[in-house]
């Protein structure tokens, strides 16, 4: 089964089915119903490659994940996962392409091949020259997270410093005065990663405005990164008795750390943060925590982008997510003596 054959059947023409099919053009309500009722009944399904063809697009979105040598968290795979389901919903597909570190050439196929209609960006960065990049290039995007100054472009991402915050708001409303960031590595801060630097931010704000001590410690993505940083928290500051964190990676590392000292978690340490809400129900106890809502990111991310993609003139958007913090078992009153 075809368009012609759909037109004859509608009794409209070839072109009319096509405008009705792509939206390129205004098709009145009743003809689209017609046309809509015959395809019903024939069960016709247009061929993606013609499809694209006679739009002349690819009905393909890159998404530019990090570097394969770098081990994806939780977070991100939930995203990477939504992000293709979310493409599918709109007859689109997804090609991944690692970007940053030695990957410039790979992001630069994305941005200069005509593979793809439109980029969603992953991780981003302060100032993030990959933002440039596109924005020069005129290929529609959007980043999963914000540069310093996003000015007209569209984004989604989690208010990390107002959640931190929160999270230590909470912590001192149990009483703790010493408490610990346990933040992503150093060289993700170093190279001005958006949410380890909004996190410290938040968090020290918050702290301060609490009158609570307050220190930060950057943690490799890994267990035993993770372990060895908390271990590291108490040698050097052993008055600490609670932690917020963002790094979901090194949490098992951490967690053996606490059952490695005999800390019982809430009684003797607390501990809290910004976290995929599969790890925080899995650790022992289940986290209080804000949990990350990745598949409602990748859908926001895949609309914003379409936007664009149909309507070039439309005014980009953004949407910043504050999910409630999840009270579950890890946060207690402060240990006294």
């Amino acid at each position: 089964m075809n368009i012609g054959e759909i037109a004859r059947r509608a009794g409209v023409s070839r072109s009319t089915v096509s405008y009705a099919l792509s939206g390129k053009r205004p098709v009145s309500t009743a003809t689209v119903r017609r046309i809509n009722d015959v395809i019903a009944e024939l069960g016709y399904r247009p061929n993606a490659s013609a499809r694209a063809l006679a739009e002349g697009r690819t009905r393909t979105f890159g998404l530019a994940i990090p570097p394969a040598s770098a081990r994806l968290t939780d977070v991100q795979l939930e995203f990477v996962a939504s992000v293709v389901e979310a493409a599918a919903v709109h007859d689109h597909d997804v090609l991944l392409s690692p970007s940053g570190g030695d990957h410039d050439r790979s992001f630069e196929r994305i941005v200069t091949g005509r593979r793809v209609d439109g980029v969603i960006l992953m991780e981003i960065l302060l100032a993030d020259p990959r933002v440039e990049r596109l924005s020069q290039a005129g290929l529609p995007f959007v980043t999963i997270g914000h540069v310093e100054h996003p000015g007209a472009s569209s984004w989604v991402d989690v208010d990390y410093a107002g959640l931190i915050s929160r999270c230590v708001h909470h912590l001192a409303d149990l009483g703790h005065q010493h408490v610990v960031l346990i933040n992503r590595s150093d060289e993700l801060v170093a190279a001005g990663y958006g949410p380890a630097l909004r996190s410290s931010a938040g968090f020290f704000e918050a702290a301060g405005r609490c009158g609570m001590t307050a220190h930060n410690v950057c943690c490799a993505d890994e267990p035993a990164a993770g372990l060895a940083c908390f271990e590291q928290i108490r040698a050097r500051w052993p008055e600490v008795t609670a932690a917020v964190t963002i790094n979901e990676a090194a949490l098992p590392g951490v967690q053996r750390a606490l059952h490695r000292a005999a800390l019982d978690v809430p009684r003797a340490f607390s501990l809290t943060g910004v976290i995929a809400d599969r790890l925080a129900e899995d650790f022992h106890p289940p986290l209080t925590a804000a949990d990350v809502p990745a598949g409602e990111m990748a859908r926001l991310a895949v609309d914003l982008l379409l936007e664009q993609i149909n309507d070039p003139s439309a005014t980009p958007r953004s949407a910043m997510l504050a999910p409630a913090i999840t009270l579950r078992s890890s946060t207690g009153a402060a240990r006294r003596g």
